[in-house]
């Protein structure tokens, strides 16, 4: 504090004109956000390539990672938003970088699976086999909620540690019986296994996974008119993708991005329910439970402390902010 009296002192008028040019220049800095391979995110490019924000008078800038390496760099700030889980929001916040849920992109619709070896029909025919799956992860979730419903728990499996991006290669192995796992490494392992089957996925629990973009609570109350125009470029992507008249184009943009066909491309974004603003008014609304993103947090939260991936409960208010998304009238067509 010293120095900066001293400095106060020594400043001229001239100075002070200095200051609040680069006080411009900074506040007018692009947002910078990171994605990264799953379709709900991978729309971000139609907004990108459609020119929507530049459309609705905001700079942004998108940087392309693997997924895991995307949350890294938001921890380390180099980043002013991911998008990332709402469970993986938590996990990045309770080891220091906090974050604040604006919108809601969608939420796992099937692309998120269990997925097993020749022979097995069902999630009650995994008793006693050996499942990979990244644990303390959404994955792990995914898996714990299917073998509740077919009355088992963990106890009655043998969990193999896998990360994701390898458990295609792992279930053709023979080494386990079944692997848990997210597009595009679900459709890999269906692909690499004949035979193979999906035996329970995200369609099952619908809100089980909410994917978002997550932003630094700095970036927020610094640039708050910023990030509503963010909100505005998303929700005319949302229009584009789902419009039947516009949607193959949309699709054929989404599938450049990760280099597939169009017709590759199609499943993935099939197995994701992409929320319309007014669709994600509602999952913003407090409640307990999976059709609320409030009651799912404090699942994956629970699920968090369970198995030791932090230590401390997450306060679950804290890193949602729905007005943003609440502030924009339903009945708008984004895309006009």
């Amino acid at each position: 504090m010293s120095f900066q009296r001293t400095l106060k002192k020594l400043l001229s008028a001239a100075g002070f004109i200095l200051i609040g040019l680069m006080s411009v220049s900074v506040s007018a800095a692009p947002l910078k956000i990171g994605y990264s391979d799953w379709p709900g995110w991978v729309a971000w490019e139609v907004a990108i390539e459609k020119g929507y924000f530049e459309k609705v008078g905001v700079e942004v800038e998108f940087e392309w990672f693997d997924y895991v390496a995307s949350m890294d760099a938001f921890a380390a700030s180099q980043l002013d938003a991911v998008a990332m889980t709402n469970g993986d929001a938590l996990v990045t916040g309770a080891t220091g970088a906090k974050s604040v849920m604006l919108i809601i992109n969608d939420y796992s619709n099937g692309n998120d699976m269990v997925v097993a070896a020749p022979g097995i029909e069902s999630m009650a025919d995994l008793k006693g086999k050996k499942i990979g799956v990244e644990i303390g992860f959404v994955g792990h979730l995914l898996l714990l909620n299917g073998l509740e419903k077919a009355g088992m728990t963990e106890a009655d499996v043998e969990l193999v540690n896998v990360p994701t991006n390898e458990t295609p290669q792992v279930l053709a192995s023979g080494d386990v019986d079944a692997i848990v796992a997210w597009q595009p490494n679900s459709g890999q392992a269906l692909q690499l296994v004949p035979g193979s089957k999906k035996i329970y996925s995200s369609a099952d629990e619908p809100g089980l996974i909410y994917d978002v973009l997550a932003v630094s609570p700095s970036s927020y109350s610094n640039n708050k008119e910023a990030w509503s125009k963010v909100v505005d470029a998303w929700y005319m992507a949302v229009d584009f993708i789902l419009s039947p008249e516009t949607q193959e184009e949309a699709i054929s943009i989404m599938a450049a991005r990760v280099g597939v066909t169009p017709e590759e491309y199609k499943p993935f974004l099939e197995g994701t329910k992409i929320l319309t603003l007014e669709e994600a008014q509602k999952f913003y609304s407090k409640g307990e439970g999976f059709t609320s993103i409030y009651g799912s947090s404090k699942i994956s939260d629970d699920f968090n402390l369970k198995y030791d991936v932090y230590k401390d409960a997450q306060e679950i208010d804290s890193y949602i902010d729905p007005s943003l998304t609440l502030s924009k009238p339903s009945t708008l067509s984004m895309s006009e």
